[in-house]
């Protein structure tokens, strides 16, 4: 596999909390910007997208409207899109913050130029606020992203190590897919994105590399095209 000159690397909010599963975790927030470092100085481009799940998720109250709990996972993000930029300019590489709605002087608007000309001035480039909608997961926003800017893959570092035929803690015979298309993931009910996210890679032919956040250099290594994960193409 050829390595991937421009990604789009998809974080979860829990990959950056640690062990604890909430807030965040500096050391694997560290280890994570260590790897990014390495890419950056081999030139590669790179755009992140966190979710929001180590603060808050849009179902998580039953009680509220649904639109608001959507906006209040979209701000989870903000923040943690802040925080891991902090962490990366901490050690030395430059970043840009974007969401889709205006957020005072935390982010610029997003916009495709703009990301052309930050990619250009060698900065790693935050992806906050998911669609900016309601009722769109960060996996939407993710691939949408990752269409508008054309880049190579979407790199989706997860807890597990890539795509099973069930959940493997739960069934001992469930089996490792080494490559997949975005039809089975929809046929088989695979839950590794959500629909909507599915059918925009599948229509905008965007492939995706599924694989596990904690495994040693797994990032570095998703991006050279050597990481043992799964592949969904179309």
């Amino acid at each position: 596999m050829a390595e991937y000159k421009r990604i789009l690397l998809k974080l979860s909010g829990e990959a950056l909390a640690g062990d604890a599963k909430k807030g965040f975790d500096e050391k694997t927030c560290l280890e994570v910007a260590g790897q990014i470092s390495k890419l950056c100085d081999k030139g590669t481009e790179i755009a992140v997208v966190i979710g929001g799940g180590n603060f808050w998720r849009g179902r998580t109250s039953e009680n509220i409207d649904r639109t608001k709990a959507d906006q209040i996972g979209m701000l989870a993000t903000v923040m943690n899109c802040i925080y891991m930029s902090e962490i990366c300019r901490s050690i030395g590489i430059k970043t840009e913050i974007m969401t889709p709605f205006e957020c005072s002087s935390f982010t610029t608007v997003f916009s495709k130029d703009k990301v052309m000309d930050a990619f250009a001035s060698g900065k790693v480039v935050f992806f906050a606020g998911g669609t900016g909608h309601p009722y769109f997961s960060t996996d939407t926003a993710t691939v949408l992203r990752a269409v508008e800017i054309e880049a190579d893959i979407i790199l989706a570092a997860k807890a597990i190590d890539g795509v099973y035929s069930a959940d493997p803690k739960i069934d001992p015979s469930a089996v490792k897919y080494d490559k997949l298309s975005f039809a089975d993931v929809v046929d088989k009910k695979l839950g590794v994105i959500d629909l909507a996210a599915s059918v925009l890679c599948l229509e905008n032919n965007m492939p995706m590399l599924i694989f596990g956040l904690n495994e040693e250099e797994s990032i570095v290594r998703a991006a050279g095209g050597s990481s043992v994960g799964t592949i969904i193409t179309v």
